[in-house]
């Protein structure tokens, strides 16, 4: 039957069947039956983004909604705000936010960007600009103890600081260019933290600039769900981390292991290098299986879906987001791993246990970390299933990660 654009619930419906079906005969990416299941998913998702539309949060709202889950009141925004009196009138929408509310928010509390320019207006533009940069707040010992800086002055303050810009500013960096996620758990984040960021993403450009010279082309057009799903069933392998990175190599993306600064909460990163390359920086701050496939495909999400050629996005994936654009890598990624239309029915859903979880894993040709890391996550139960995460079986394919 011919694939048609989803009109009524009905065909919505037979659709969703008709892929569980196929998901079940496992079929080969390139292949009619695989083709038709990529056909299909795009169609679905077409039509639950028009029927169940995700609205963007309001912007006080999303700031109330941080407040609580941090247990936060409004005189732990006095950092962000500048003043009490500010907070409280941002908070009763008497005041608009500003460019430099947006970036400390942003930052602090991991509340997107896009998130907050609702109730944004500009102000003192120069304040944006590099005047603005402290380069003395870069955590230089940290960068230097790490082999960043070569020829680390010991003695005037401004040449530790010129030696930074030369670091920062090698990269292509420039302070305001990048867009990303920043959340940090339990005290609220310092300015300290926002240097170390961009510190992190220096470094991680210049690795994947080293690499070039052994990635394949780089086709926009190949990055599909049957692209995220072949990368993910490469978990099925006992070397299954080297495999991903040697395939994502092979269709032009750079993936460079670099573990987070001090201070940082940091699990992956998507952006792209000046001359369009992809980039994927991992951290393997948990040194687990399902948090390194679940972190790796999310990123190559972004880097399909929303990754331009000034934005990076950098993700604790601990925290929640109000971003659209995260939750739509988190579905991809989920996606990829476990349809939704056979997770719910799965045994390993209605009735977790090793057996029904590894089950689920062989049908599926991914690794039995991702079903236990999934049920982990959706139950908020860390301790189940620990024997089954894959834990201290990451970091062992990339000895570079564990010098640090």
């Amino acid at each position: 039957m011919e694939a048609k654009v989803i009109r009524t619930e009905e065909q919505y419906l037979t659709y969703l069947r008709e892929v569980q079906e196929l998901m079940a005969r496992q079929p080969v990416a390139g292949s009619a039956e695989g083709d038709r299941l990529e056909l299909l998913t795009v169609l679905i998702e077409a039509y639950e983004n028009s029927k169940f539309p995700i609205e963007a949060p309001d912007p006080v709202d999303a700031i109330l909604f941080r407040m609580q889950e941090k247990g936060l009141k409004q005189a732990d925004l006095v950092p962000y705000f500048g003043t009490r009196s500010r907070v409280s009138e941002v908070l009763s929408r008497k005041r608009p936010l500003t460019v430099q509310m947006i970036r400390a928010l942003s930052i602090g509390l991991g509340i997107s960007a896009e998130t907050l320019v609702g109730l944004s207006v500009p102000e003192d533009h120069a304040t944006s600009g590099k005047a603005d940069v402290n380069w003395s707040k870069f955590p230089f010992k940290e960068m230097a103890r790490r082999g960043w800086l070569s020829d680390l002055p010991a003695k005037a303050k401004t040449g530790v600081e010129e030696l930074v810009k030369g670091f920062i500013e090698d990269a292509g960096l420039q302070f305001g260019a990048a867009a990303f996620r920043r959340s940090i758990g339990g005290e609220a984040a310092s300015p300290t933290t926002r240097y170390a960021l961009y510190a992190w993403l220096a470094r991680v450009i210049q690795q994947a600039r080293a690499m070039k010279p052994r990635l394949g082309p780089f086709e926009p057009e190949k990055l599909t769900a049957g692209f995220l799903r072949e990368l993910a069933q490469l978990s099925w392998s006992e070397r299954g981390p080297l495999l991903a990175v040697e395939f994502l190599e092979r269709h032009g993306i750079a993936v460079v292991i670099e573990p987070h600064l001090k201070g940082t909460q940091l699990d992956g990163a998507a952006l792209k290098d000046a001359d369009g390359t992809p980039i994927v920086g991992l951290t393997l701050r948990y040194d687990r299986l399902d948090n390194f496939w679940f972190t790796l495909v999310h990123e190559v999400a972004h880097v399909w879906k929303h990754v331009g050629n000034d934005e990076a996005f950098l993700d604790d994936l601990d925290a929640s987001s109000e971003d659209r654009r995260e939750a739509e890598a988190n579905r991809l990624a989920r996606e990829a791993f476990i349809p939704r239309v056979m997770w719910r029915r799965s045994e390993a859903y209605l009735s977790p246990s090793r057996e029904t979880i590894e089950k689920l894993a062989r049908e599926l040709r991914i690794h039995p970390a991702i079903v236990a890391g999934r049920l982990r996550k959706e139950s908020s139960n860390y301790t189940a299933f620990s024997d089954l995460v894959g834990q201290q079986q990451v970091r062992s394919f990339f000895p570079s990660s564990s010098e640090v």
